[in-house]
């Protein structure tokens, strides 16, 4: 029986959105010009339920390339107000159109000229009226049983907010480089997926000095790079060592005295290694297991072709793919 009622409520979920296909008519592309010609940002406001779609789609609209924020109409008419430009367009949410404290709010807004889309399912309520543009979202019923609670009504807001979002990122020629800039946290798994040496530290970066060099001057190196280790080679880029920052601490405790020393003398020998080839991920586990922030890399002739540091794996910066 459960599931029967399940499938009906979700039945009733898709006939919403159907309905709204049918609703979307020119004004949908009036809002789009709207935005589009819109210098600042977009300003989502509604209470209750549509208060939380409208949250959500603000979310969207930022991930996709929209500037928006959310603005509950009672906080903004108790100082955060303030926050709103006159170039800003305002997207508010009822289903209803009546919703007393929202219809204060755009009462407000319009007097300072702020340009008004409404996403209601009552064209001609108060908030209908108001608003420079309509989107309706008009459902022929709800899924709940009593028919009171806010379900079709809500999914059908939700993804006329998805459909505004979705076409003003096409429009914007948003790309998928900008929508990795925008998703800082989510880039990690893309981030270890990739090759070593698509994020590993080349040329001249690279802290790296001869195995004769003089220990002090290894150290200027090891700080100039900012990296917290210097490799060192053979001056063939065969690796023969590595001192850390670590090292450096612990060297002055039990010499005082560096003046005298080669990087060769102090130097750990047969570092960990990865080679070029490898996944960002096995880096990491290397790293993790051993508790390192710096590996060396090797290309397929053993050669030192680049270094690893922890933070170009967790996200230091811009993250670089080879084109």
């Amino acid at each position: 029986m459960s599931i029967d009622e399940a499938k009906e409520v979700l039945k009733i979920e898709a006939e919403g959105i159907l309905s709204v296909i049918e609703q979307v008519g020119p004004e949908f592309g009036q809002a789009i010009d709207m935005i589009m010609g819109c210098p600042t940002r977009v300003i989502i406001t509604g209470i209750g339920k549509s208060g939380i779609i409208g949250q959500k789609i603000a979310a969207t609209l930022n991930s996709t390339g929209t500037t928006s924020f959310f603005l509950h109409p009672v906080e903004a008419m108790h100082g955060d107000l303030g926050i709103v430009d006159p170039r800003d367009v305002v997207l508010a949410l009822s289903y209803s159109g009546e919703t007393a404290e929202l219809n204060v709010l755009v009462s407000g807004l319009k007097k300072r000229g702020i340009k008004i889309i409404a996403m209601t399912g009552n064209g001609d309520s108060s908030l209908g009226i108001s608003a420079d543009v309509v989107l309706s979202v008009h459902v022929p019923r709800e899924a709940c049983s009593l028919g009171l609670a806010p379900t079709a009504s809500t999914t059908a807001a939700l993804a006329m907010g998805d459909a505004l979002a979705v076409v003003l990122q096409r429009k914007k020629e948003f790309k998928e480089s900008d929508f990795r800039r925008n998703h800082p946290g989510g880039r990690l798994g893309e981030r270890l997926k990739v090759s070593v040496h698509e994020v590993m530290i080349t040329g001249e970066n690279i802290p790296i000095v001869r195995k004769d060099t003089p220990l002090l001057e290894a150290i200027a190196v090891l700080n100039e790079k900012n990296l917290g280790a210097v490799l060192i080679t053979d001056g063939r880029n065969n690796l023969e060592g590595i001192v850390t920052d670590g090292d450096v601490r612990r060297l002055i405790i039990k010499y005082h005295d560096l003046a005298n020393k080669k990087a060769m003398d102090v130097m750990t020998v047969n570092p960990k290694t990865i080679k070029k080839d490898l996944l960002a991920a096995d880096a990491l586990s290397l790293m993790q297991r051993y508790e390192v922030t710096i590996l060396p890399v090797k290309d397929d002739q053993g050669l030192l072709a680049g270094v690893l540091h922890l933070q170009d794996l967790l996200g230091k910066g811009e993250f670089r793919f080879l084109l």
